[in-house]
């Protein structure tokens, strides 16, 4: 008569089996999952692989440096209005409205141009936010920055009919 395992060792053998063949499952499943995160791949979400980046050449050219454009639109400038305000932040994270406008004046924005709001409540506290602006032609940059703005936001408008680019209370600029 042959010799058959016994219920003790029959278990052993299952529970062996059945923890490779679960180790294996996962191994498949892990393995496929990372095939996605490698190049070769042709998803837009893929990053190219080495072997597939272009070499730089000696007739690459450098991004566009971010600069004024006087004669362009607000959207011309925005980016560079932008760096100017982030700019002014990094150097200053408490910066005032003041502050702005000083580093757009000298950055080449046209003084005449601008508006901006009172820093300060009509009580004395620190304002929740400012905004300014330099109208370009018949559109608008608007920066705003403060707790309630949620940080530093820019946008470009349409000029309002009456010509100005921020509705409400502003403060002369003066100065």
């Amino acid at each position: 008569m042959p010799h058959l395992p016994s219920p003790t060792s029959l278990a052993g053998f299952r529970m062996r089996w059945s923890a490779v063949g679960v180790a294996a499952g996962v191994t498949v499943v892990v393995g496929l999952a990372l095939s996605g995160c490698v190049g070769g791949g042709t998803g837009s979400s893929g990053s190219p692989s080495a072997s597939a980046a272009p070499t730089p050449s000696a007739t690459s050219t450098a991004p566009a440096k971010i600069e004024l454009h006087p004669t362009g639109t607000a959207q011309d400038n925005l980016p560079f209005f932008d760096q100017v305000n982030r700019a002014t932040l990094a150097a200053n994270p408490n910066a005032v409205g003041r502050d702005f406008i000083d580093a757009l004046v000298a950055a080449g924005f046209d003084k005449q141009s601008m508006q901006l709001t009172v820093d300060t409540t009509t009580i004395g506290l620190k304002a929740n936010s400012i905004q300014f602006s330099v109208r370009m032609r018949d559109t608008c940059l608007i920066g705003q920055n403060g707790a309630d703005a949620g940080g530093y936001n820019s946008q470009v408008t349409p000029a309002l009919a009456i010509g100005a680019c921020l509705i409400g209370q502003t403060r002369p600029i003066d100065w």
